[in-house]
């Protein structure tokens, strides 16, 4: 009877909190609807692949299902592969043929292994079926040659002419030494490959390529839910109640949270990237302080956001649901699957996803050593979310003021 009554203020303290209902019902149906949109697809990935004086049978056996070939007249495969931001460049000289990989992307670098290996082979075999075939027909000539000399031959020694026998016997060794060389000489076409990696090496693993983006994840989560939760306990303890009874300006309030758990927010930011770098060993081939200025720009976006949810929210246990919808949709716009090739409803919703803007600034400093300018943008519509969340802040904080 106790467990029954137990049970009873359970379901009826569930039952009134209707918000609390709502997520944990909807964000599950939310979470697989966007899964399904993302995965439902199958989109074939592709790879951009340059090419530079190759034999036209070469480029022909490429997979350009998943290979897209562009000609270029450079040779200089790296400044090609960064102007023109190609997956790999391919080049030729005599029998060689020099592939450069950017490696930024390990799939498209294994798009482009696979598709040159198998065609190669294709090529080779191809190559060995058409000198097999001429083989064939050169060698059932000579035979039919042979043995007219083998018939000439008898019919001279059978009417007593042995000089002219002689004659013919010596060009029936020639004709089978020709044959026996000929067989030995008929061989296919062959081509030696050389690799290059611009970014990372041979070894690099799709672990190293994602590392980025589950960085500033890591970094957005855990921001998020401890400002939130901290800022959410506050406001329910009576202290926030407190601090608005005094004189102080709400934008005082807001900017003195920022600054508190903004300092907390860059010691995390410093010893997640030191450890990364340190432990995961991660090649970092841009700068350092861009990785620190990205992550702790995504922090300070992920601290605005936090307090700002948190009005939202009448408990812990709604602030922890509001993950599902807030945070965890955005691991998938962070690059683990490839926003181009997604709907065009979709990529809309990824450029309103502060990580997207994140994860593509610490991509392209840790694979591609790219500069300030070049992450520039991303850097400023983070900025530009911080400011917009912090002025959302200040004017949500005025429905807490009670004097």
């Amino acid at each position: 009877m106790r467990t029954m009554a137990i049970v009873r203020r359970v379901f009826k303290q569930m039952l009134r909190d209707k918000r609390t209902l709502a997520l944990m019902f909807l964000a599950p149906l939310l979470i697989m609807t966007l899964m399904y949109f993302l995965f439902q697809k199958n989109t074939t990935q592709v790879a951009s692949l340059g090419v530079h004086h190759v034999d036209q049978s070469v480029v022909n056996v490429i997979d350009t299902k998943n290979v897209t070939i562009h000609h270029y007249d450079s040779s200089q495969a790296r400044k090609m592969i960064k102007q023109h931001d190609l997956d790999g460049y391919l080049t030729q000289k005599n029998g060689q043929l020099t592939i450069t990989y950017s490696n930024s992307n390990p799939t498209n670098t294994s798009l482009i292994k696979a598709s040159l290996q198998s065609g190669l082979v294709k090529l080779k075999m191809k190559k060995l079926v058409t000198v097999t075939k001429k083989q064939r027909a050169a060698l059932e000539s000579q035979q039919a040659s042979l043995k007219k000399l083998k018939t000439a031959i008898a019919k001279a020694q059978a009417r007593g002419d042995q000089a002219t026998a002689e004659k013919l016997q010596k060009h029936l060794k020639q004709a089978t030494a020709t044959t026996s060389s000929s067989t030995q000489s008929a061989k296919a076409t062959s081509y030696t490959t050389k690799s290059h990696y611009i970014y990372g090496s041979s070894d690099s693993t799709f672990f190293e390529s994602f590392l980025p983006a589950f960085l500033g994840f890591f970094v957005f989560f855990f921001v998020f839910l401890i400002s939130g939760v901290s800022l959410l306990n506050e406001r329910t303890t009576g202290t926030l109640s407190r601090l608005l009874a005094t004189p102080i300006r709400r934008s005082e309030i807001i900017m003195g949270y920022l600054i508190g758990y903004g300092g907390f927010a860059i010691i995390q930011t410093v010893l997640t990237v030191v450890f990364t770098i340190t432990v995961f060993k991660i090649h970092l081939v841009g700068s350092i302080w861009l990785v620190f200025l990205t992550n702790l720009l995504l922090a300070l976006v992920a601290l605005t956001l936090g307090i700002f949810i948190s009005t939202f929210a009448n408990s812990e246990f709604q602030m922890i649901q509001f993950i599902p919808l807030i945070v965890v949709p955005q691991i998938f716009f962070a690059g683990l699957v490839p926003v181009d090739g997604m709907a065009s409803w979709l990529q809309a919703i990824a450029h309103i996803m502060p990580l997207y803007y994140g994860a593509n600034a610490m991509t392209a400093v840790v694979t591609k050593g790219a500069g300030l300018g070049d992450i520039g943008v991303n850097l400023l519509i983070l900025v530009g979310f911080m400011v917009v969340l912090t002025m959302l802040n200040i004017v949500g904080m005025k429905r807490y003021r009670k004097v």
